[in-house]
């Protein structure tokens, strides 16, 4: 499967690279609408062989609320003309949009030998680690999947597990406009507020999503593959 075989999406080889050593190639798709990636995702784990090398996809769409499986409609609390889509992924409704970094994860978790739970817990861990870099007090929620700045969500996760690959991933809020959050019960919790990076940093950074980006991808990296070298 070539990288311009997936579902007709744009790929160029300007926008892919694989790190020294590591089991994954990254792709960068740029600003996208949500369908077509989330369609993508679904035909690469449909078609993809044993020996089919995992993918990390990069990205940012377009405004677009997504419904999880066990999403409920009443958590959409008021119509703002953003589109609602019902997907497939684990959890309840979420807010994407650009100025927020989306990672999705296409991994074969059988050949790696873990699940979801391990899956769920390096990635959590891993935007810990990028937030304690930055000097900002994160923390998990019991039963409550996600990262949380003093009580606020500045990262949601959903993950699907098919023919023992995964697909879907992580939204990290890094500088976008936040207000779409307010109409919805994000994540299914009343009342929950969210945040982002711009807002928690002592001193504003022109490249911030660049930088944020290519770091986590680095600590993702590390904890994907403990011999790669990159920390």
């Amino acid at each position: 499967m070539t990288s311009r075989q997936v579902a007709g999406l744009p790929w160029c080889s300007d926008h892919t690279m694989t790190l020294a050593s590591s089991s994954c190639e990254i792709r960068f798709l740029g600003l996208v609408p949500y369908e077509p990636v989330w369609h993508a995702m679904q035909d690469f784990v449909a078609k993809r062989e044993p020996d089919t090398r995992d993918e990390i996809w990069v990205l940012q769409h377009e405004p677009v609320f997504t419904q999880g499986q066990a999403g409920k409609a009443e958590n959409i609390l008021e119509d703002i003309g953003i589109p609602v889509v019902q997907s497939d992924r684990g959890g309840q409704v979420t807010y994407h949009g650009p100025g927020q970094l989306v990672i999705y994860f296409l991994l074969d978790v059988k050949r790696r030998g873990f699940g979801v739970r391990t899956l769920v817990d390096l990635i959590e861990q891993s935007i810990l680690q990028l937030l304690t870099e930055l000097g900002i007090d994160a923390e998990l929620q019991k039963g409550a999947p996600g990262v949380y700045v003093a009580g606020k969500k500045i990262a949601a996760l959903g993950l699907r597990i098919r023919r023992g690959s995964s697909f879907h991933g992580l939204s990290l809020n890094v500088d976008m406009d936040l207000r779409p959050f307010s109409a919805i019960n994000s994540c299914g919790y009343a009342g929950l507020e969210a945040t982002q990076l711009a807002d928690l940093l002592d001193a504003p950074r022109p490249d911030l999503f660049r930088e944020t980006a290519a770091r986590l991808l680095q600590i993702l990296q590390h904890r994907l593959d403990p011999g790669s070298g990159l920390v």
